[in-house]
């Protein structure tokens, strides 16, 4: 989809530019034609230069008359041959300035448009995560200079609406865990008192314990959500198959294990984010699963990537659902079996999500695909510590 998206836009541009040189190559053909024409009609003029016989001095000789008629029918005859070559020449010369207009024309467009595709490729670079990019334009303030400070004041209210939403959910995320505190030790004293309790109240205080516990797991998933959305610190080299091994260790999962990696893969990055996002592909293989069902766990390295697969059976899936899962609250199903890992927040939908926050700004890549079996392999890709980090 990515290349068919760039095709198009190069196509777009090769049509512009075309259209261009189309415009550019006319207006030089059709002036050119309009000269060749007052060449035409200037040269025919000249042609009637002669002298008829009636204009001839009645004393002349008739010999010296026929040799005087001769020269001036050699004389039209010359002018008529040197005006067909001036024709022909000029309609050779038209022709072969009318391609050197198209190839002119061509390059006159490419670098009529030559800012407008720097300005192309700067705003395709900026992204969610790089909204402090401006493009900057300079060169003289004229249409483009103003497109381009328009853009970068587009850029400015961006970057400010992503920075309030983000804010806004860490700080309402952190406040809301004051009250929520208070209620979970309120419950706790209730069901601690002496004596006897009713039987009714010990199931509402166990019922609103358990809901208290779920929105405790959904402000912690909207707080990683939130961090995992802004710029990482400080990268370090953390060990991607130590991290998958941990995930695994920790669920008690009897799972399918292929780790053809180099001992130690390192991936550049935060370590508390990469221990939620494989944490999160293990629950989510845990939990949208079936009973009996199967876990598949590969970590490869390639080149300049480490690629960790997390594939599961369950029930057959349509790609365009699974294409909506990582969306914050989306969910694939209501058939689960289950989860007791950190990453339940993938009960409330939000596990996939926070996958893909922290793969993005790592600068990885997440692939969702529906297996035809059922079930979903995710693979995540993400580039490999550089020598420095690998090295601290």
């Amino acid at each position: 989809m990515a290349g068919e998206g760039g095709s198009t836009r190069a196509s777009r541009r090769r049509g512009v530019r075309w259209r261009f040189t189309q415009l550019y190559a006319g207006l030089f053909l059709t002036s050119g034609a309009a000269m060749l024409a007052v060449v035409a009609l200037f040269a025919g003029g000249s042609m009637d230069v002669a002298p008829g016989p009636g204009s001839m001095a009645p004393d002349v000789s008739g010999a010296a008359q026929a040799r005087i008629a001769s020269l001036e029918h050699r004389l039209a005859q010359a002018q008529a041959r040197q005006t067909e070559q001036l024709l022909l020449g000029s309609a050779v010369g038209l022709l072969v300035m009318g391609v050197l207009s198209l190839l002119l024309g061509w390059y006159a467009a490419g670098r009529v448009l030559q800012p407008l595709r720097a300005m192309t490729a700067a705003t395709r670079r900026i992204s969610a995560d790089n909204l402090h990019e401006r493009l900057a334009v300079d060169g003289p303030h004229d249409e483009l200079h103003d497109l381009g400070d328009t853009i970068d004041e587009l850029l400015a209210r961006l970057e400010g609406s992503f920075a309030a939403q983000r804010r806004f959910v860490a700080d309402a995320s952190h406040e809301l865990r004051t009250p929520l505190a208070t209620m979970r030790t309120a419950v706790d004293v209730t069901l601690a008192k002496p004596g006897p309790l009713p039987e009714q109240t010990r199931v509402l205080a166990g019922r609103v314990h358990t809901e208290l516990d779920q929105i405790d797991r959904l402000l912690d998933g909207l707080l990683t959500l939130a961090r995992a959305q802004h710029d990482l610190p400080e990268p370090e080299a953390v060990p991607l198959d130590e991290l998958a091994a941990a995930a695994l260790a920790s669920r008690g999962l009897r799972v399918e294990e292929v780790m053809d990696s180099t001992p130690g893969a390192l991936v550049g990055g935060n370590r508390t984010l990469l221990r939620r996002l494989v944490e999160n592909l293990v629950d989510n293989a845990v939990v949208h699963n079936e009973s009996g069902g199967w876990v598949r766990v590969s970590l490869r390295t390639t080149g300049s990537a480490v690629e960790l697969v997390v594939e599961n059976g369950g029930s057959v899936l349509a790609q365009e659902q699974v294409a909506e899962l990582t969306r914050p609250f989306r969910r694939a199903g209501a058939d689960r079996t289950g989860s007791t890992g950190p990453g339940q927040a993938l009960g409330l939908g939000l596990g996939l999500a926070i996958v893909a926050a922290v793969t993005e700004v790592h600068d990885g890549r997440l692939d969702l695909r529906a297996r035809e079996g059922g079930g979903l392999r995710v693979a995540v890709t993400l580039p490999r510590a550089v020598e420095g980090a690998e090295a601290a």
